[in-house]
C-alpha cells in the first residue's frame, strides 16, 4: 500500500499543491482589488474609477529591469554551480568514490544550476542589444 501511495503523493498531490499555492495569492489580490473599485463606482464621490483602477494595476517591470534580473539571476546560478562543481571535486580527491553521494548530488546540481545560469546569461547577452538606455 505505501508503495502505491508515495508515486501518488509525489506526481499529483504535490503539483496541485505548488500551483494553488501559488495561483490562490493572486486571485485574491485580484478579488480585492475588484472590491475596491466597486466600492469606488457605488460611492460615486467624484473618484475616477479609470485612474483608481490604473494605480491598483501590478507594475510592470521595465525592459532595463527584466535585463538586470537576468544577470543577477544568471549569475547567482552560475556561481552557484560553480560552487557545487568545486564541492564535489574536493569531495572526490577526498578519497570519495565517484558513487557516493557526497560527489554525486553536489555536482548533479553542479550542472542544473549552470545550465539555469547560462541560459540566464546567454538571454542577458542576447537580449541587451534590443533595450534601449
Amino acid at each position: 500500500m505505501e508503495e502505491i501511495l508515495v508515486p501518488i503523493f509525489v506526481c499529483v498531490v504535490l503539483p496541485v499543491a505548488i500551483v494553488a499555492l501559488l495561483v490562490i495569492p493572486s486571485v485574491n489580490s485580484a478579488n480585492k482589488r475588484a472590491k475596491v473599485l466597486i466600492k469606488a463606482i457605488e460611492a460615486n464621490n467624484g473618484i475616477d474609477a479609470e485612474q483608481l483602477a490604473k494605480s491598483l494595476e501590478k507594475k510592470q517591470l521595465t525592459p532595463r529591469e527584466q535585463l538586470n534580473r537576468r544577470l543577477q539571476r544568471g549569475c547567482l546560478y552560475s556561481f552557484l554551480g560553480l560552487f557545487l562543481a568545486s564541492i564535489g571535486i574536493i569531495s572526490l580527491c577526498d578519497g570519495s568514490d565517484l558513487s557516493s553521494d557526497g560527489v554525486t548530488i553536489p555536482l548533479i546540481a553542479c550542472g542544473i544550476c549552470l545550465a539555469i545560469g547560462l541560459s540566464y546569461l546567454v538571454v542577458y547577452f542576447a537580449s541587451r542589444k534590443q533595450v534601449k538606455d
